[in-house]
């Protein structure tokens, strides 16, 4: 408990420190010490506002200059960017994509989304290429250079390899007369927009844009080549990406995991195998294999009222027929689109109508698909 009354100052804030009570027991002991002059403890809605119109102010300013990027690709830069499209599309070899500070980190992500859609690429660091990393970059290479200014010092080694072995590069700049631009083979000028900084000097519009016009030859690039999923797929194995694309087969139980049972068995019968294998169903097949109906723990709830006997009627009587079934050779991802457009949680995987396998959306939380 606090003893004696409660002071402004340091002696005050030590015996709040002491005090055992709860924050709240605090806010009612300093009630009376507050005043609208000096707030100990002031609603903090004013700089959230601030926050969220400096937000909003960013936003805006950024997709200000998306939408100027937009419209030059409909005027002037567009026969410029084809002229890029074309020129990677035609190289045997990578796409060096080059830049320096903040141009540098996103050179660096444009190179990571090429390279992942198929298109062969990597980062060199503008500064770092002077001290041997040119020798990474071969004649059949096209460089991909970004500078807002285009007149970065360190740029100029780079840039004289490129001449020397008539390296095909291409700038993205805002300035095509600067020395990058003028000593480039393609030069993407991207249109001079207001940076969000309220002082115009941080890059953030600018390198918003570098990254808007990459992802751009990226996807050009990718939908010109007919680049599938499936070759997606081979370049992320891992993380939730490489869960979605890996196939059903991948994730289906099979053997003796499967829950089965004949036509003509009976209700009680069947309940048991549903209990015992733990995935909600069960499913009926004929004589020679074929899936011929499905029975989950839904269709139980909904006949047990209206059938006292149900323990004993065969499962004919029951089972849902032609149920919804995927094939092994699925993506994970299409096979969890059924699952959610259905409001099912279990999938029979069927070849030549056999159950093969069968999946629970348990299984694909499990993996990181879901």
């Amino acid at each position: 408990m606090v003893n004696g009354p409660l002071r402004r100052g340091r002696r005050g804030a030590a015996v709040l420190r002491k005090s055992e009570g709860s924050i709240r027991d605090a806010k009612i002991l300093l009630a009376p010490f507050m005043s609208a002059s000096n707030p100990l403890m002031a609603e903090s809605s004013g700089p959230v506002s601030s926050s969220i119109e400096s937000a909003l102010r960013t936003l805006e300013t950024e997709g200000s200059g998306i939408g100027a990027l937009s419209a030059a690709l409909k005027g002037p830069l567009g026969a410029s960017f084809a002229s890029t499209v074309d020129r990677i599309r035609q190289a045997k070899g990578r796409v060096i994509v080059t830049g320096l500070g903040k141009s540098g980190h996103i050179a660096r992500k444009i190179a990571a989304t090429l390279a992942s859609t198929g298109t062969p690429a990597f980062f060199v660091h503008t500064a770092e290429a002077a001290h041997g990393d040119l020798g990474m970059i071969t004649a059949d290479d096209v460089i991909l250079a970004l500078s807002w200014s285009g007149e970065q010092p360190e740029m100029k080694n780079l840039v004289n390899y490129s001449a020397r072995f008539a390296i095909p590069m291409i700038a993205v700049t805002s300035n095509a007369e600067s020395s990058l631009g003028q000593a480039a083979d393609i030069v993407l000028e991207l249109p001079r927009a207001r940076e969000a900084c309220p002082h115009n000097l941080a890059p953030t519009t600018s390198t918003l844009m570098q990254a808007a016009i990459g992802d751009a030859i990226a996807i050009a690039l990718l939908e010109g080549r007919g680049f599938t999923a499936l070759e997606f797929a081979n370049f992320h194995p891992g993380g939730k990406l490489g869960a979605m694309l890996k196939f059903v087969r991948d994730y289906m139980r099979t053997g003796a995991e499967i829950p089965l049972k004949p036509l003509g068995t009976k209700m009680s019968e069947a309940v048991v195998e549903m209990s015992a294998k733990g995935l909600g169903c069960v499913c009926i097949v004929t004589a020679s294999g074929e899936l011929a109906g499905i029975i989950t723990d839904g269709d139980l709830r909904r006949h047990i009222d209206k059938r006292p006997d149900l323990l004993t009627v065969p499962v004919d009587d029951i089972m849902t027929r032609q149920p919804k079934t995927v094939p092994p050779s699925m993506l994970a991802s299409e096979m969890l689109e059924v699952l959610n457009s259905r409001k099912i949680t279990t999938l029979v995987v069927t070849e030549a109508n056999k159950p093969v396998g069968i999946v629970h959306l348990h299984d694909l939380l499990r993996a990181g698909v879901a």
